[in-house]
């Protein structure tokens, strides 16, 4: 017994060691010696995007709007910064923490910094809410892009709560405030109110990838359906600017800034201690449809999303 919990206590500091390697490594930046002809800064977007404090996210698959902002704010803040990739793993999130994100990469472009999305695995709805504010999106050909649309869910739960026996009693300060509810079912004029907030989250997502994308607003309400495309067929569309990799995105970004030859590449973060210690992916969100989620006030959950 005493072998094993000896045992475990070195494996315990062993994996302590491990995990404080990792969160006080080297930033990885270039010397100052190389930093003067110019930097392409590199901020990692993966999982869902949801609003949260910096760092709030560190422990789950998942990116915080802040952290993502306090690194475009450090690269708008740095002269030697002349560029930035956006690397986008994500198949959305909240419409919020979207627009949080863009106005950052808005405020960066003014400052006369280029911005650049690179596409991996997927960079769909919210992801591509975000890329779509870029100077340029590269994807790859077998990037999962696109579903730019609304969806939103909820339960009726009517019928179980019966056969189990559970019964609700309301109390209420208006006719809607119980909108919702999983104890029956919407009434036509909640319908009808839920419907004109998709709709309005749908106008606002269509707007902006238009004038992101410098489309008239028709022509993107025909590619706005809410399919998935792929990189190849988002290029065919106009909704990407060219096909490659991550290090074609770098290299076109540093182009864009007129930085010559290979450029520096400094890594902005956030870091995601999970994904650096196991390797975490987001293949299994891969094929998720875009959704726009209103849970009930009552519920454990966040605001809209789109995923």
């Amino acid at each position: 017994m005493q072998k094993r919990l000896i045992a475990g206590a070195v494996l315990g500091i062993v994996a302590l060691a491990f995990v404080f390697t990792v969160l006080l490594q080297p930033d990885g930046k270039p010397t100052a010696s190389s930093r003067s002809k110019g930097e392409v800064g590199v901020i990692y977007i993966g999982g869902v995007i949801a609003n949260g404090p910096p760092g709030g996210a560190a422990f789950a698959e998942q990116t915080a709007s802040e952290d993502i902002a306090v690194a475009l704010r450090e690269a708008t803040r740095d002269p030697l910064m002349k560029a930035v990739v956006i690397r986008l793993n994500s198949p959305g999130g909240t419409a919020a923490a979207a627009q949080e994100i863009s106005a950052e990469v808005e405020r960066l472009k003014k400052s006369g910094k280029k911005v650049v999305a690179s596409m991996g695995d997927t960079a769909a709805s919210g992801a591509y809410w975000i890329a779509a504010g870029t100077d340029r999106i590269v994807a790859n050909p077998g990037t999962m892009t696109g579903s730019i649309g609304v969806i939103m869910e909820r339960y009726d739960l009517q019928g179980l709560y019966e056969k189990i026996g559970v019964g609700t009693e309301v109390f209420k300060s208006g006719p809607h405030k119980d909108m919702g509810s999983t104890n029956r079912p919407s009434t036509p004029e909640e319908r009808d109110i839920f419907q004109s907030m998709i709709d309005d989250v749908y106008d606002q997502f269509v707007e902006f990838v238009a004038q992101g994308r410098h489309k008239e607003i028709t022509e993107v309400r025909a590619l706005a359906d809410g399919r998935i495309y792929t990189g190849r067929q988002a290029l065919e569309m106009g909704l990407v600017d060219q096909l490659g990799d991550f290090h074609d995105a770098v290299l076109l970004a540093a182009s864009l800034a007129g930085i010559p030859g290979e450029p520096a590449v400094v890594d902005l973060g956030p870091k995601n201690i999970f994904r650096q210690l196991f390797g975490l992916t987001n293949a299994h969100t891969l094929w998720q449809p875009a959704r726009l989620f209103l849970p009930h006030p009552g519920d454990v959950g966040g605001p809209f999303q789109l995923q």
